[in-house]
């Protein structure tokens, strides 16, 4: 019954749904990157920035070699 109603509220308002999930991610990923800020190098902000710009490059890098290989 919860997800008739989600199907018809997509159906009808797809736009604020669609704002209403890119708030979502954007506020998930908001929060893991504070985190990280805490607790990857809490003593110096910017070898933390450094490390979370590298293990995301890593990690898109990574991926896109998997999803490559798939196709």
């Amino acid at each position: 019954m919860v997800f008739e109603k989600y199907a018809d509220l997509k159906k009808n308002h797809q736009i604020m749904v669609a704002v209403l999930i890119a708030f979502a991610v954007i506020a998930f990923w908001r929060g893991v990157w504070g985190l990280l800020d805490f607790y990857l190098f809490p003593e110096n902000l910017e070898l933390s920035l450094w490390a979370s710009a590298v293990l995301g490059l890593g990690i898109l890098s990574g991926m896109h070699y998997a999803v490559k290989e798939l196709m």
